[in-house]
């Protein structure tokens, strides 16, 4: 089967649940965390969850298991944290869960983070992969970085991975 109709078969709205990672904003002041829940409304998805939480690894590592043991959405993506100062531990809390990668995402998104900010794109890190049958993205927390990742890579294509995740 080609890909076009694999996406055509895909599901046009899914359950997303958003986690940004900040040990210094809000809900009410989680920019990325609001752009990222209307964009996904834009295209269609149902937003079943948003929260901040700090970057602490048990912190992370609770709120994403809770989420999914809770929620069920079949997809969860998280903001921030992902920087490389020794208190960004995002990727490190939620690699180890993952029960299969999205072993491309990483590199895609460098790739296009080095289109728009140049070298400075060594400085951001990001995961994807599937933890209990739900994909879970992790991205850096700058409004700018999770427009790039959603619009370019995540949106574009979870419905098709949401199909061939729950098959």
């Amino acid at each position: 089967m080609s890909v076009k109709q694999h996406k055509k078969d895909a599901p046009k709205s899914v359950d997303v649940g958003i986690v940004s990672i900040s040990t210094s904003r809000t809900l009410a002041e989680d920019k990325s965390g609001h752009w990222i829940a209307g964009e996904a409304k834009r295209e269609g998805h149902r937003v079943v969850h948003h929260q901040v939480v700090p970057d602490d690894r048990a912190a992370i590592t609770h709120a994403v298991l809770s989420v999914i043991g809770e929620k069920s959405p079949h997809a969860l993506l998280l903001t921030g944290g992902t920087g490389i100062s020794p208190l960004d531990v995002t990727i490190e809390s939620v690699s180890p869960m993952f029960e299969k990668q999205l072993s491309a995402f990483s590199p895609l998104f460098a790739q296009l983070s080095y289109e728009e900010i140049g070298s400075a794109s060594l400085l951001s890190r990001s995961a994807a992969g599937v933890v209990r049958n739900t994909l879970v993205f992790c991205m850096p927390g700058s409004l700018a970085a999770c427009k790039l990742a959603c619009r370019e890579l995540i949106f574009p294509e979870l419905g098709h991975l949401v199909r061939h995740m729950r098959e």
